[in-house]
């Protein structure tokens, strides 16, 4: 396979190009005013998997009010800050908004206590890396959504795969986080030429630290609206706690609702800014031109200033001791994690209550770690309500 960089644009060298980008299987001329990203945007946006977001957890169980955050509502934050951040960057806005809006396509119905479980129940079963939703959103966006007539998955652009497989870092090498990549992203990374050691697109990178600043402040604001917390309890951090100050002396008969939103959107955008700022020195100070400089440089080229930094590695321990484990997320949590395991059990035990199709692609897997490959894919794209539905079922 040839190599499938991106081309440079001549008045943009930072943004990856469209026009060029490689998509695995050949397809018909794109439409007048579409784009590769586009494309990849829109067929993200009209997915399965996409759609079922909205009904999978983010940090509340989806039942457990209409206003808190889902996945869904959580990409598409993710997706406006990056498309934001992009155009201040004068970055790719199309592939950094369509990366935000794919990477979480994987994640199983509960977040991350669905992930923990379905990842205990795949290693236990299989010895294996177990379940990762990183891995498996790049499994749904080359091979579950089975919507064309000529190939499996979207067929997406390579750029769109790697910045999706990439997002928090490299895969492999001195700078990954996490050594234990999964087989089926390690196969991936073979067959697109992805690079795993290196550092992905600076419009990768921006979805990556939009997923942070997305969660941090909507994990606020849920967790004020849900009881846990009082804004005054964040007296400790002073960056929050001076923007708390200046909202009451500007504002100072404001009602609670309104001074809640205005004070998290001002977090927000201080945020946002110091990225866009710190990423406009990091570019200068090591002399950044391409595309190609930013994926071989030994660090990630867009990130917060030491200070917000801070703030934010403070903001997710304060998040961590009083929303993430509260007595009532763990008990979700709990509930969760027995409801994922169950229905694994079940499954494996009795493959033959599998509904029809999926009771195909058991049969027709073969070997018996295909045939838990399919079990764990039925699970994994069920959405929370489908889940407890499920479990009802088969316990009624």
């Amino acid at each position: 396979m040839k190599n499938h960089s991106s081309t440079i644009l001549a008045n943009k060298q930072l943004a990856v190009c469209a026009k060029k980008s490689y998509r695995f299987f050949n397809e018909r001329p794109m439409l007048p005013g579409d784009s590769a990203f586009t494309i990849d945007r829109r067929r993200i946006v009209k997915s399965t998997a996409f759609r079922r977001l909205g009904y999978k957890t983010q940090a509340f169980a989806n039942a457990a009010g209409d206003h808190y955050r889902t996945r869904l509502t959580h990409s598409l934050e993710v997706a406006q800050i990056s498309r934001l951040i992009s155009y201040s960057l004068d970055l790719n806005a199309d592939l950094a908004e369509t990366i935000a809006l794919a990477h979480d396509l994987g994640h199983p119905p509960f977040g991350h206590a669905g992930e923990a479980a379905l990842n205990k129940a795949a290693v236990d079963y299989l010895a294996s890396s177990g379940f990762d939703h990183n891995a498996h959103t790049l499994r749904i966006m080359v091979f579950l959504e089975q919507i064309y007539p000529d190939f499996d998955g979207l067929n997406l652009t390579w750029d769109t795969i790697e910045g999706v497989a990439k997002h928090n870092g490299p895969l492999t090498g001195e700078h990954c986080h996490n050594p234990k990549i999964s087989p089926y992203l390690s196969q991936l990374a073979d067959i697109y030429e992805l690079k795993p050691e290196s550092f992905p697109s600076l419009e990768a990178q921006v979805a990556g630290l939009a997923d942070d600043i997305a969660y941090c402040n909507h994990d606020l604001d849920d967790g004020i609206r849900a009881g846990f917390f009082r804004l005054e309890d964040l007296r400790e951090l002073k960056q929050i706690w001076q923007i708390i100050n200046d909202v009451d002396i500007q504002y100072p008969h404001l009602a609670d609702t309104r001074r809640k939103s205005e004070i998290i959107r001002r977090l927000t955008h201080l945020m946002i800014s110091d990225v866009i700022n710190q990423t406009n020195d990091n570019l200068t100070k090591y002399n950044i031109k391409t595309v190609e400089d930013a994926r071989n440089h030994s660090s990630y080229l867009v990130n917060f200033s030491p200070e917000i930094e801070n703030l934010k590695n403070k903001l997710k321990d304060f998040l961590r001791q009083k929303v993430y484990t509260h007595y009532e997320i763990s008990r979700m949590t709990k509930r969760a994690q027995h409801i994922v395991t169950t229905l694994f059990n079940y499954f494996v035990d009795a493959p033959e209550c599998l509904p029809a199709p999926w009771r195909d692609h058991y049969t027709k897997a073969g070997c018996d770690s295909k045939k838990v490959q399919t079990i764990i894919d039925y699970i994994a794209g069920m959405t929370d309500r489908y889940a407890i539905k499920e479990y009802r079922n088969l316990n009624s």
